[in-house]
């Protein structure tokens, strides 16, 4: 009886879905690099969706003025959407102002890093203090049994999702690796000017800075700082798998680089999206992304 009452609703929403057409948008501030390669994740997943019709417009920027975001999500607001994809920083207008479009009718879903339950329908990405913590324990492994800093590179603090990377990083690394200790940089925003400013600040200040935990992104930059003191970085861990961190994982400049499924998350946020608006079977539910690992032997695989 339950199996025919599924396929019935299956029936149904498929039957709703024919023909309608869905406008979202998606609002991030991160890095080109980072951006470019969720806009490829969603112009991949958006045709799949289908016998819905999905279209996206684009509000992206490497850093925007607070202002700035609090303009673009008053703008859709006033306008309408049927769904906004986000990825800001953990400001009190912000979180605030999404609370509004919420209790306007339009759904949002918080990606890669996250805001309170009243702010957003649900959050895509994967669990960041897991993250960390698996990095701790790959980097901790690698690093042998001398004691050393690891500089944890974040591009802002008031992304709650880079912050949940550093505490599940820093705990994991005093519960199993004590004689590993950490310095952290913030608000460079990712970007290599600012990036490599402040690493080379801070290994200047630091002789025993050994390895790196890039949260944030600007591994070029940071590189480059290791390079220009003629510093060697015994272990290069990072995030995510966008065109530059493939090239220098191939080239062996990075040691291993965390990494999810940005398809999976694009389709999760619609079918979240789909949910809401009772386009989906009411037993729907969203599969959490898993952390992957990326290594110089298979870095080519991944498109």
């Amino acid at each position: 009886m339950r199996a025919a009452i599924a396929e019935l609703e299956r029936q149904y929403a498929e039957a709703g879905l024919a023909g309608r057409r869905f406008s979202i948008d998606i609002v991030m501030e991160a890095p080109r690099r980072f951006t470019n390669a969720v806009r490829i994740a969603f112009e991949a997943e958006l045709p799949s969706m289908r016998p819905a019709a999905f279209s996206a417009r684009l509000h992206l920027a490497e850093t925007f003025a607070e202002n700035q975001l609090l303009v673009i999500l008053r703008g859709i607001r006033r306008r309408g959407s049927h769904g906004v994809v986000l990825k800001a920083p953990l400001r009190p207008a912000t979180t605030a102002m999404a609370t509004n479009l919420m209790q306007a009718g339009i759904p949002v879903v918080t990606l890669v890093t996250d805001m309170p339950d009243a702010c957003r329908i649900g959050y895509v990405g994967i669990d960041n203090r897991v993250a960390g913590a698996t990095a701790a324990w790959l980097l901790g492994n690698m690093m042998g049994p001398k004691p050393a800093r690891v500089l944890l590179a974040l591009s802002s603090a008031l992304f709650a999702g880079e912050d949940e990377r550093g505490q599940g990083f820093r705990e994991a690394l005093a519960d199993r690796f004590p004689h590993l200790s950490t310095v952290t940089v913030s608000e460079g925003y990712g970007v290599d000017h600012t990036t490599g400013v402040l690493v080379r600040d801070v290994l200047e200040t630091h002789a025993d800075i050994a390895a790196v935990y890039s949260i944030g992104g600007g591994n070029r930059a940071i590189l480059k700082a290791f390079e220009e003191q003629r510093r060697t970085c015994a272990v290069f861990a990072a995030h995510d798998l966008d065109s530059d961190n493939r090239t220098l994982l191939t080239e062996r400049r990075l040691t291993f680089v965390l990494h999810h499924d940005l398809r999976q998350d694009a389709r999760s946020a619609c079918q979240m999206f789909l949910a809401h608006h009772r386009m989906l079977p009411a037993n729907f539910r969203i599969e959490p992304s898993r952390v992957a690992i990326a290594t110089p032997y298979d870095a080519s695989s991944y498109s």
